[in-house]
């Protein structure tokens, strides 16, 4: 059995990010992002049967544990050039003890958790999670992509992709992402290129929200069709994007 006490939960969380710097706007945006997709996944799970949404709340709040520690160590949230932030959280979490402070939790919860948590940033949940552990993983995935929609219109893309805006309005979107695109999946890492790669990217996580309440929060919040209004330079740019603008209205995703 298990018992979440939020309050305790968020002084918890509270004051392991103080330890960090929070002037840095990474620290701040990974904060907010966290209480963000807690909330989500509570709303999430309250239209699943047979979850818990006080345990799908848990696992918004530690998701991205492994970020904070990523920052000091790497100055980047670049898992390609540091750590993967998924399982270094994990690992953190429940390898090295920093679970505790947060309460007693049984095996079976401390499974769904960490399970939950290893399993947020992959392409695909691992083919072996079955039954109410698959619902949370994707509890948790669902409110994580739902929030990053909001990130990238909240925050400069120049800033999270590490650009100027002379290459950001310039940049092209490669065929490979154009494809991953339109085959209607979410369009891999390793093969974005261009600061429009990641962009289109990012909008194409839509594309694997599993449950109906995550689309409804999805058109509800309004980010992916504001994404989609980014005005480039680039002529074939300014094109795609209308493309995809087309595209997901025509699969329902937008209105």
């Amino acid at each position: 059995m298990y018992q979440i006490d939020r309050e305790k939960v968020k002084q918890t969380f509270a004051a392991y990010t103080d330890r960090y710097d929070p002037s840095d706007p990474k620290i701040r945006l990974k904060t907010d992002h966290t209480y963000r997709v807690a909330d989500l996944c509570d709303r999430i799970a309250r239209t699943v049967p047979g979850t818990d949404p006080e345990l799908a709340w848990l696992s918004g709040m530690l998701h991205d544990i492994g970020r904070f520690e990523q920052v000091r160590r790497y100055g980047t949230f670049s898992d390609a050039q540091s750590v993967d932030h998924a399982s270094f959280g994990a690992d953190l979490l429940f390898v090295d003890g920093l679970l505790d402070p947060y309460g007693s939790f049984d095996e079976d919860c401390r499974y769904i958790l960490e399970t939950s948590i290893r399993n947020h940033n992959r392409f695909r949940i691992d083919g072996d999670i079955t039954g109410v552990c698959e619902s949370y993983c994707h509890i948790l995935r669902d409110a994580d992509k739902i929030d990053i929609l909001r990130v990238n219109f909240d925050t400069p893309l120049e800033d999270i992709y590490n650009v100027s805006t002379e290459e950001l309005k310039s940049s092209a979107v490669t065929a490979e992402v154009r494809q991953g695109f339109m085959e209607g999946h979410a369009v891999l890492r390793s093969v974005r290129k261009t600061p429009m790669d990641h962009l289109t990217g990012h909008i194409s996580l839509v594309y694997e929200l599993v449950y109906p309440e995550s689309i409804r929060i999805m058109k509800e919040q309004g980010y992916l069709n504001r994404l989609l209004k980014f005005r480039s330079d680039n002529e074939d740019t300014a094109l795609w994007f209308e493309t995809m603008e087309e595209v997901l209205r025509n699969r329902g995703l937008i209105e």
